[in-house]
């Protein structure tokens, strides 16, 4: 499907971003995945696998992911779509496309993205990001976060990947091993210079792999959806109420 250039489906900074750039970036994530529980007090069942996820799949995960961003970041959620067309996406990872099963059940997903730093030498570096990655809304804050983001992180790091860069909270994904991009030399695109970018993050698959590396950081352009094409997915979904609530970061 051809997607157009309008809002950005990305996901949380727990905390708000304070400018408009930031705020188009802090939509990818559902904010289970950041849980003081994940950061030490998981109650995370041991009846717990990971697999690819199949083609047969694909409803369950949209209606999952639609579950965990309902109402959110703003009345009613795009990422049910995103990752929709995100599928058929020439940057998506097939290989990295994962889902989490408690007793059979598909409870958690993430996938990732290749997509690329502008070296300011010139050079295209190529890298990963993710998302949407969520949990099932009664799972959250009970470790499943945690446990699918490591696991997917390490089958990325065992397919040669060097990098992961994304919007986030450092609190949790710092416990995974991010730290703030700034720190590897990465900008995040359309940021002004001295804007908060406190939100994205950085990890290194291969060690060193950023080493003499600066420069801008790319969103794949399937990340950007129209408000109309969601509107006329959705109409597929059973009918949920929209509520503008506090904290939400869009209309």
């Amino acid at each position: 499907m051809p997607l157009k250039a309008k809002p950005k489906k990305k996901a949380p900074a727990v905390k708000r971003p304070a400018n408009a750039a930031a705020r188009k970036a802090a939509r990818r994530f559902a904010p289970d995945t950041v849980s003081a529980r994940d950061e030490g007090g998981s109650t995370m069942k041991n009846n717990v696998t990971f697999r690819l996820e199949k083609a047969e799949d694909r409803g369950a995960v949209e209606r999952l992911v639609r579950e965990s961003f309902w109402n959110v970041y703003k009345p009613g959620c795009s990422e049910h779509y995103v990752i929709h067309v995100l599928r058929d996406d020439p940057a998506f990872v097939k290989e990295l496309d994962f889902v989490m099963e408690l007793d059979g059940e598909i409870i958690g997903q993430n996938m990732f993205m290749k997509t690329v730093i502008n070296a300011d030498d010139g050079r295209d570096v190529p890298v990963l990001t993710m998302g949407p990655i969520c949990v099932a809304p009664a799972l959250k804050r009970q470790g499943y976060g945690k446990a699918i983001l490591d696991y997917s992180l390490e089958k990325a790091a065992a397919l040669g990947f060097g990098a992961v860069l994304f919007e986030g909270n450092i609190g949790f994904y710092g416990k995974s091993g991010f730290d703030y991009a700034r720190k590897f030399g990465i900008r995040y695109h359309d940021l002004p210079e001295g804007a908060d970018d406190s939100f994205f993050l950085c990890k290194e698959l291969i060690p060193g792999y950023l080493d003499g590396v600066t420069g801008v950081y790319q969103t794949p352009r399937g990340y950007y959806v129209s408000d109309e094409d969601v509107e006329e997915f959705d109409k597929a979904f059973p009918p949920k109420v929209k509520l503008k609530l506090p904290g939400q970061l869009f209309d």
